[in-house]
């Protein structure tokens, strides 16, 4: 199965390791210092088109991780990849 992250951008579900909020994790200072090193290695997608909601941290055959951040709210992006379908 697959999960929709916005703008075009789809992910196979079983790539994502975390689906997170980011008005609620940005203000950790382990969460600011991993984003910042994700988008210092250039492994940062930004699919929002606008002002992002969430990130989600997939595992990458080229990388270690990739970081998508999403104009979706996380409890979207959870009932998508818990309904097991591909939304559009």
């Amino acid at each position: 199965m697959y999960l929709h992250l916005g703008q075009n951008e789809i992910v196979p579900e079983d790539r994502v390791i975390g689906i997170f909020d980011l008005d609620k994790c940005s203000y950790e200072k382990r969460t600011r210092d991993y984003l910042a090193a994700a988008e210092r290695e250039g492994v940062v997608l930004d699919v929002s088109g606008d002002l992002p909601k969430s990130f989600v941290v997939c595992d990458h055959p080229y990388h270690r991780q990739i970081v998508y951040l999403s104009q979706l709210n996380p409890a979207t992006l959870k009932n998508r990849a818990e309904s097991g379908q591909l939304e559009l």
